[in-house]
């Protein structure tokens, strides 16, 4: 027992708790600590946004896909009208304007289908692949050119394997790089490319990249702090995008009943058809 400043009796759990307080007291004093709060707090809003942002992402989806379900046939409905108009237009009228009017109709209720729809894989950046330019000329197929690597390859080949060889690893970030660069040799062996076997035989030779130093408690947290802020950035453009979208748009009219919303689109909708039905009638009488 000691005597403290005012002359009262202290404990030593009395100054050794002090010591810890002390303690405690410069630790959260030190820039990582703050910088460390400040990370915690862009995380938890960071996950707060995220949250927002994919909750409103599934409400558009869920109301893109109940929009399309009721008011997808109506549309539908309303193109074949608009087709179907033009196009009696144009045969009483002869008109070419007419007619390329009507066939503009058309289109849009028969889009032509894309390229990548009509020969799906035969056409590539090159053109058409060699087996669909094949059976488009009645030509045989052939067969794939047989690759038949060198001596020198092959000598090149077994030497990397025996090397590296992932068998061969200590621990399992050893076993990882020779898993990839085993992948690599066989890769270059499959194509009988003695230049790039021989390239990895150096590389190899090199040893591994040695490990970049890792970097102080306070350039990792402030790397943190940007992480976050560009994430944030990224999620800002989703959500401004998915709100200027159509649907978007109709969420924002009606947050609260957009059933009531599509109710009243589709009785509009309806109202048109008939319109439409009836200008029809009139035309083709």
């Amino acid at each position: 027992m000691t005597q403290d400043a005012a002359g009262g009796p202290t404990t030593q759990n009395d100054e050794e708790q002090a010591a810890r307080q002390a303690a405690l007291h410069d630790e959260q004093d030190r820039p990582e600590a703050r910088l460390a709060k400040a990370v915690g707090a862009a995380e938890h809003a960071l996950i707060e946004f995220e949250i927002a942002v994919e909750t409103f992402r599934v409400e558009v989806e869920n109301f893109s896909r109940l929009h399309h379900q009721k008011l997808g046939p109506m549309y539908a409905r309303l193109d074949e009208l608009d087709a179907r108009i033009a196009e009696a237009r144009a045969a009483r009228s002869g008109d070419p304007e007419d007619l390329r009017k009507a066939q503009e109709a058309r289109d849009l209720v028969l889009p032509m289908p894309g390229v990548d729809e009509l020969f799906h894989d035969w056409i590539d950046s090159d053109g058409l692949s060699p087996e669909a330019a094949a059976m488009l000329t009645d030509q045989p197929v052939q067969a794939p050119k047989r690759v038949r690597p060198s001596d020198e390859a092959r000598k090149l080949y077994r030497e990397l394997v025996r090397k590296s060889h992932p068998d061969l690893a200590q621990d399992e970030i050893e076993r990882a790089r020779r898993d990839e660069f085993i992948a690599r040799v066989n890769a270059a062996y499959g194509l009988g490319d003695e230049a790039q076997l021989r390239k990895l035989a150096e590389e190899w030779a090199a040893g591994p990249v040695p490990a970049a130093p890792r970097p102080s408690e306070r350039d990792e947290l402030y790397a943190r702090l940007e992480w976050l802020a560009q994430r944030k950035e990224l999620l800002a453009v989703v959500a401004r995008e998915l709100e200027e979208s159509a649907i978007g748009a109709m969420l924002r009219m009606a947050p609260d009943d957009p059933d009531r919303l599509l109710e009243e689109i589709a009785e509009q909708l309806l109202a048109q058809v008939a319109e439409r039905e009836a200008e029809l009638t009139a035309l083709v009488q």
